[in-house]
C-alpha cells in the first residue's frame, strides 16, 4: 500500500471517528432533553377551571342525568402531576366522573402536559332521599390534591321526586304489552288499585308524573288529571284511551308565570336544551270509540303527534271537547284526527313539521276563537289541513262539517289551508277569519275550494304575502302568538261568537279579535 493512501484512509478513519462522537453527543443531549420534556412535577394548586360549580340540571329521583363538562387548565409552564381526582363523598357519592377516559370516583396520579388541558365529565343517579331535606339538592365535590394545594370545584343537583308508571315485568323476563290490532306494543293499562301508586287513574298535582311505554285507559273507565298536575313521557311513550273510555284534564286559568293551574304533558327530559325539541315522545291517541273526553288548559309540547283523534263514539256530541289548550313543537301535527268529532274554543297550535291541525278521512270539527300558526323551518308545512279521502274503495268519509270562526291560520310558508277533497261531502266554513294564502303563479286561481268571494268564505282577511293583513304576532318562532295593536285581527272578529273569555282569561268585550288572545301592547 502506498504512503498517500495510508495518510487518506487515516484521514477519514478520524473523521468517522469525530462523526461519531458527535452523533454520540447529540443522542447524549436528545435523552436528556426527552428527559427533562416527561419530568412530571407535583401540583402545587395552580389548576385553573371552566366553572367553579357545576350545575347538573333537574333529574328525576333515580333516574340518570345527561353527561356535563368541566374543563380543567394547566396554565404553568411545567408538566405536574396531580396527585388525586376524587369526590369528596369517596365510593358512597351518586356522582359519576370520568378522567383520561376511565370511570370511577376516585383517580390517582393525574399527567397534565405543561400549557394543556382535559376534560372531566360528571353524570348522577341520585335517589331524592340522598337530598337535601329543605330544598332537594343533592351536593358533592370534585377535590384536585391534597393537603394545603387541594382545590376544588362544587357539584349541585336538583332531585325531584316523581310518581312512575311503567308495563309490568313478569318472573319469565318479559314484559307487560297493549294489543294494538294484530300488534302489541310497549305498554299497560292503569289500574285503580295498584300496589305501589293507588289509583293511577287519578293524577294529581302533588308529584311530577313520569310515563314509560303506552298508559291505557281502560274500557268504561276514565282518566282524571287535575288542575297543576305535570306528566312527563318517555321516549316512545305515551297515552291511549280505549274504546268506552274517556280522559278528563281539569286544568283552569293560571295567576302567575308559574302556570301553577296548567296541566302539561311534556317529555321527561329536563335540562333547558330539551325544553323546545320536537318528537321526544309519543302521543295522546283518543281511540276509535273512545268517548266523553273532555280538555281545559292543557298544554302539549314536544310530541310527536300531539293529540290523534280516530273515529268517534258514533253519536252527535263531540269526542272531544277541547279549551284553553297549547299544543308546540310537534315534529308530524299537532293534532291529527281521522273521522273525527271535535269542539275547541281558545286552542294555539303551533311549530309542527307538517300540519298544526289535520282532519282527515272526513269528520266533524267546530273551532272557534283559534288560532292554528305554523312557523316550522320548512317552505312545505301548513296550518290546516282537510280531507275527505277514502280509506278504501267501499269507505265512505264524508266531511260532515269543518266550521272555523274567527280563527287565526297563518304560518311562515306561502299557505296557511290545504284541501283536499275526494267525495262529494266536503262541507267547510271559514268565517271572520285571519288566512295566509300567497297563491304563488296563481296555481289555485281555478280552484273553486280556495275561491274566497265563495260561499264557504264570511268576511275573511287573507294575507295574500307576509306584509297584507299581517297578524303581528309577538314571537311565533317561540311560541309567542299574542297578536300586537298592529294586527290585521285586531277588533276583526264577529262578536256573536266571543261569548267566553280569550285564552289567558281576559274579557271579550266590544270589538272582539280574531284568535285566542285578545290584543295587546309588547314590551
Amino acid at each position: 500500500m502506498n504512503l498517500k493512501l495510508i495518510i487518506t484512509f487515516t484521514k477519514i478513519t478520524l473523521y468517522m471517528r469525530r462523526l461519531l462522537l458527535l452523533l454520540l453527543i447529540g443522542f447524549a443531549v436528545s435523552l436528556t432533553s426527552c428527559r427533562n420534556d416527561l419530568d412530571f412535577e407535583t401540583s402545587n394548586g395552580g389548576l385553573r377551571f371552566s366553572k367553579d360549580t357545576v350545575y347538573l340540571d333537574t333529574v328525576f329521583t333515580n333516574i340518570g342525568s345527561s353527561t356535563y363538562t368541566l374543563k380543567v387548565y394547566n396554565r404553568s409552564d411545567k408538566n405536574i402531576s396531580i396527585p388525586t381526582v376524587r369526590l369528596s363523598k369517596g365510593s358512597a357519592s351518586k356522582y359519576r366522573l370520568m378522567v383520561d377516559g376511565m370511570a370511577g370516583q376516585e383517580f390517582e396520579n393525574v399527567e397534565m402536559l405543561a400549557k394543556d388541558s382535559m376534560y372531566i365529565f360528571v353524570s348522577v343517579t341520585a335517589d331524592v332521599a340522598a337530598a337535601n331535606p329543605t330544598d332537594f339538592l343533592y351536593t358533592d365535590q370534585i377535590l384536585f390534591g391534597d393537603g394545603i394545594n387541594q382545590q376544588k370545584v362544587e357539584l349541585v343537583t336538583l332531585i325531584q321526586d316523581a310518581i312512575f308508571l311503567y308495563p309490568q315485568k313478569f318472573s319469565d323476563g318479559t314484559t307487560e304489552t297493549l294489543p294494538i290490532g294484530d300488534d302489541e306494543i310497549y305498554g299497560f293499562f292503569l289500574d285503580e288499585a295498584d300496589p305501589t301508586n293507588g289509583n293511577e287513574l287519578h293524577w294529581t298535582n302533588t308529584k311530577p308524573y313520569v310515563v314509560y311505554g303506552y298508559a291505557a285507559v281502560p274500557s268504561t273507565k276514565t282518566l282524571v288529571v287535575d288542575a297543576g298536575a305535570r306528566v312527563h313521557f318517555h321516549a316512545e311513550s305515551g297515552l291511549i284511551v280505549a274504546n268506552n273510555a274517556s280522559i278528563h284534564v281539569n286544568g283552569t286559568n293560571s295567576t302567575t308565570t308559574a302556570l301553577e293551574n296548567e296541566v302539561i304533558f311534556e317529555g321527561d327530559r329536563l335540562e333547558p336544551d330539551f325544553a323546545e325539541v320536537p318528537g321526544q315522545w309519543g302521543t295522546i291517541w283518543l281511540t276509535q270509540g273512545s268517548t266523553n273526553n273532555q280538555i281545559s288548559n292543557l298544554t302539549i309540547k314536544n310530541a310527536t303527534v300531539g293529540l290523534l283523534v280516530t273515529g268517534n263514539d258514533g253519536t252527535s256530541t263531540p269526542t272531544l271537547d277541547i279549551n284553553n289548550t297549547q299544543i308546540y313543537n310537534c315534529s308530524n301535527v299537532g293534532i291529527l284526527a281521522r273521522t273525527g268529532n271535535i269542539e275547541g274554543r281558545n286552542m294555539v297550535i303551533n311549530n309542527c313539521g307538517q300540519a298544526s291541525f289535520a282532519g282527515s278521512f272526513g269528520g266533524s270539527y267546530d273551532f272557534t276563537h283559534c288560532t292554528f300558526a305554523n312557523y316550522w323551518s320548512s317552505p312545505s308545512q301548513t296550518a290546516i289541513v282537510l280531507s275527505n279521502e277514502n280509506l278504501s274503495e267501499t269507505d265512505e268519509t264524508e266531511l260532515i262539517q269543518a266550521n272555523f270562526k274567527n280563527c287565526i291560520v297563518y304560518t311562515s310558508s306561502n299557505l296557511g289551508i290545504s284541501l283536499q277533497k275526494e267525495g262529494a261531502t266536503f262541507n267547510f266554513n271559514f268565517d271572520h277569519c285571519l288566512i295566509k294564502f300567497a297563491n304563488s303563479g296563481n296555481q289555485f286561481a281555478s280552484n273553486p275550494l280556495y275561491d274566497f268571494s265563495g260561499s264557504n268564505y264570511t268576511n275573511c282577511l287573507i294575507a295574500t304575502s307576509s306584509n297584507v293583513n299581517r297578524p303581528y304576532f309577538k314571537n311565533p318562532t317561540n311560541n309567542e302568538l299574542m297578536i300586537g295593536e298592529d294586527s290585521a285581527a285586531r277588533e276583526s272578529a264577529d262578536n256573536t261568537y266571543s261569548t267566553f273569555n280569550d285564552i289567558l282569561n281576559n274579557p271579550r268585550i266590544g270589538a272582539t279579535d280574531i284568535g285566542a288572545y285578545n290584543w295587546t301592547t309588547f314590551d
